[in-house]
């Protein structure tokens, strides 16, 4: 979001040695310490006090297991080289979430996901560093505790530091392409299909709706679709008919918070360089570089008017940092 902060110190680790380092100085000195990946979903309100930490541990590697082929990357490794890697040898499961900014570490703790697919749906498991005894454990998919858009670590952030993913990928695959727009997409592909093909396909989307944050500064969806139960929506629809909305198990509906903001009025709006942009109002873009505050108090502005308008309330989705 290009929010400008300072951090009171910085280091960068690139292995768990120099990692463990950074944690004792910060321990000595009692600073607070905070954790970046990339930086990419995170709005920082302030400056940072105590230490930051950058995780810089890098590498893939996979490997064939008897159901499919797993690749551990460390958690410093941008995501993007991950579904690369993946598409270059042909495996299936990633290329759905292809072009989501960030790295490795991040995306577990925020259960990444696009047009149709989620991190849970290809995870294996994890390499964390517990921080109340210093011990590297392994976590599976359970010990994660996945839901949409939400992983034990958004709980339990400050207990654990995410030191590689491993996922569970195969050699062959059946494209998931029910997300609107995209089975149209690769419709016209006379070939047969390949991870490639459909990650290429999800790049056009992408890059159609959703502005480069290297050009214009965002963080992609900056709310959560709200889920509501069945009554709820019932209702929602039937005053407004042209509500955007998806069926979820245990009788939930998904909304489109894009939508509600859309019908709150605030697509393509931009006010003194910070607003939704207008190919899809679900993402808050900061091109003036406005501060985190700013930012923040635009968010509530449209959170306010949603749930007056609709009863519905956006949760938003970067992490807010201090």
């Amino acid at each position: 979001m290009a929010t400008p902060a300072l951090a009171e110190h910085f280091v960068c680790v690139s292995d768990l040695a120099s990692l463990l380092a950074a944690l004792t100085v910060a321990e000595k000195r009692n600073w607070p310490v905070t954790v970046l990946g990339g930086g990419s979903n995170v709005i920082f309100r302030n400056d940072v006090p105590g230490l930051v930490i950058q995780m810089a541990i890098k590498g893939i590697a996979s490997k064939i297991d008897v159901d499919g082929v797993l690749v551990t990357a460390g958690a410093g490794e941008r995501w993007q080289a991950l579904v690369d890697f993946c598409i270059q040898r042909s495996l299936w499961g990633v290329e759905n979430l292809t072009l989501i900014p960030g790295t490795v570490g991040a995306a577990p703790i925020q259960n990444i996901g696009a047009y149709g697919v989620e991190l849970e749906s290809v995870f294996h498991e994890l390499t964390a560093l517990r921080l109340a005894d210093r011990q590297v454990v392994k976590m599976t998919r359970a010990d994660c505790q996945f839901s949409y858009r939400q992983s034990r670590f958004k709980r339990d952030l400050e207990r654990y530091i995410i030191l590689d993913v491993t996922l569970r990928v195969s050699r062959t695959g059946e494209p998931v392409l029910h997300y609107p727009g995209l089975q149209g997409a690769c419709a016209d592909i006379e070939q047969a299909l390949t991870p490639a093909a459909v990650a290429k396909a999800v790049a056009a989307l992408r890059r159609a709706k959703l502005p480069d944050p290297q050009v214009i500064p965002n963080s992609g969806s900056f709310f959560h679709n709200p889920v509501v139960d069945l009554a709820q929506a019932a209702a929602l629809k039937q005053r407004w008919p042209e509500l955007v909305s998806y069926a979820l198990p245990d009788s939930k509906v998904k909304l489109a918070a894009g939508w509600l903001i859309e019908q709150a009025g605030f697509k393509g709006v931009l006010r003194d360089g910070v607003g939704m942009h207008a190919a899809q109002a679900l993402v808050m873009t900061n091109p003036g570089r406005r501060a985190g505050e700013q930012v923040l108090a635009h968010a509530q502005e449209v959170a306010a008017k949603v749930q007056a308008m609709f009863g519905v309330r956006l949760d938003i989705e970067p992490q807010i940092l201090p």
